[in-house]
């Protein structure tokens, strides 16, 4: 279990990492990474970087070999922006296949489920959903349904309905 300060930390160190890389590092073999999380260990002497990369397995395997080559660079800019750390965290860089995990469940459940699309007998435009299922303007009761366009908040209200105290002229 990590403390609260260790979890605040990584965190820190994720956002800075994820700059260093976008804006520091000129390293061709660095691909599409993601930080997905950074694990502080208690004392905040060292940090787990999950790194999620996007490509085939030889981009994968040159992206964290950029990163390991790179960790020197990383962890002297982490020391000079992280002035709240006596220490710069050491860093061990692990591939996290969290994402891709995740998109391949979305592919496996688009196969599995039906489409869900809103049609012109449901109420809608064709292609345009509406909050709920089923629902078209004429499902409004009429206490609710307001002035068309005066985008005001209490029920049954329209432009000339402004009270005194704000009504004024400027």
């Amino acid at each position: 279990m990590t403390s609260y300060r260790a979890d605040q930390v990584g965190e820190q160190v994720r956002e800075e990492i994820m700059s260093i890389i976008r804006r520091d590092l000129k390293d061709p073999r660095i691909g599409f990474v993601s930080i997905t999380a950074v694990r502080m260990s208690p004392d905040l002497r060292q940090a787990r970087v999950r790194v999620s990369v996007l490509g085939n397995p030889e981009e994968k395997k040159a992206s964290i070999a950029g990163l390991v080559s790179a960790k020197g660079v990383i962890r002297h800019e982490l020391g000079r922006r992280l002035q709240n750390l006596k220490f710069s965290p050491d860093l061990r860089f692990e591939l996290d296949p969290s994402i891709e995990y995740s998109v391949r469940i979305a592919e496996l459940l688009k196969e599995v489920l039906p489409p869900v699309a809103a049609t012109e007998d449901e109420g809608g435009a064709p292609g345009v959903g509406s909050a709920r299922p089923g629902a078209s303007r004429g499902d409004v009761p009429p206490a609710e349904a307001g002035a068309p366009g005066s985008g005001s908040a209490r029920p049954g209200a329209s432009r000339g309905d402004v009270p005194p105290a704000q009504g004024g002229a400027p």
